[in-house]
């Protein structure tokens, strides 16, 4: 579904992306994953073709992005970014209907069935309680939903979500990867940039790790998410471990706590808590 080839692209002669290749299936659920400035955004960016890369082409569904009108691309793409905040005070609902624009029917514009979409889209995220209020006006979170709702309305074979737990509490984090796993169920594709290796162990059919050196890991999360490649990025602060068949990455501060407190070393300190 999607074909990343050898991308390279430079900030006033600081280069983000270097050689970056990597696919994705159709029906995949595909976590992009990697530490603060190694040009995950850009990344998106090349791919959506908000940014014209430097070199190297992007491929979807076999054709060269670089090729397609602008409107073409939006009937086979959606993008949901880290931040938006419009100049106007949409209602929700518009907002999601927006999601709509590549697939109206240019005379006859906003169809009935389009509206349904929208609001089935509010539905699926439980925010139909949101639709008439400005979305100017809603926390950083519920933006982010209304964002996601209105991805799903354009109803595009690949999503492209920068972040898009970044600003939600821990119930909605955990709904909103559990509606991509079904989204992707359904036979779609998503592309997903997360800083939580958690999230993209947990959920993730396929990682992609990038750093400063491009891409140093692809494949099923048990195999990339390891303490050698956490160990790369963000330089022994964190280590994998397992908790009832469960894999979880853990700060090595607390581990070591742990680790010293069921040792005994922290007795003679009642000062310390071990919990």
């Amino acid at each position: 579904m999607l074909s990343v080839n050898d991308i390279h692209y430079t900030y006033q002669n600081f280069p983000v992306l270097s050689g970056v290749s990597f696919s994705v299936e159709q029906g995949e659920l595909c976590g992009l994953f990697g530490p603060n400035g190694c040009g995950k955004t850009t990344l998106f960016k090349c791919c959506l073709r908000f940014l014209a890369a430097h070199k190297g082409t992007v491929h979807i569904n076999g054709e060269d992005v670089s090729k397609k009108k602008v409107e073409e691309l939006a009937k086979i793409v959606s993008y949901v970014p880290q931040e938006h905040k419009p100049p106007f005070p949409y209602l929700v609902r518009e907002v999601v209907l927006m999601g709509r624009t590549p697939h109206l029917g240019g005379f006859f514009g906003v169809r009935r069935k389009d509206k349904e979409i929208a609001l089935d889209a509010l539905d699926r995220l439980e925010i139909s309680d949101l639709a008439d209020r400005p979305y100017n006006q809603l926390s950083g979170g519920q933006r982010q939903m209304v964002l996601i709702a209105r991805a799903i309305a354009q109803d595009t074979p690949i999503m492209f979500l920068d972040e898009p737990t970044s600003t939600l509490d821990f119930h909605n984090q955990m709904k909103i990867w559990e509606i991509m796993r079904s989204i992707t169920e359904e036979g779609k594709t998503i592309l997903a940039c997360s800083h939580d290796p958690n999230h993209v162990a947990w959920f993730c059919d396929r990682v992609i790790v990038i750093s400063n050196s491009g891409v140093v890991a692809n494949g099923h999360p048990r195999d990339v998410i390891n303490n050698e490649i956490l160990d790369l990025i963000y330089k022994d602060t964190c280590s994998v471990r397992s908790t009832d068949g469960v894999r979880m990455v853990m700060p090595r501060c607390i581990i070591e706590k742990k680790e010293q407190c069921s040792s005994g070393i922290l007795a003679e300190h009642p000062d310390h808590s071990c919990k």
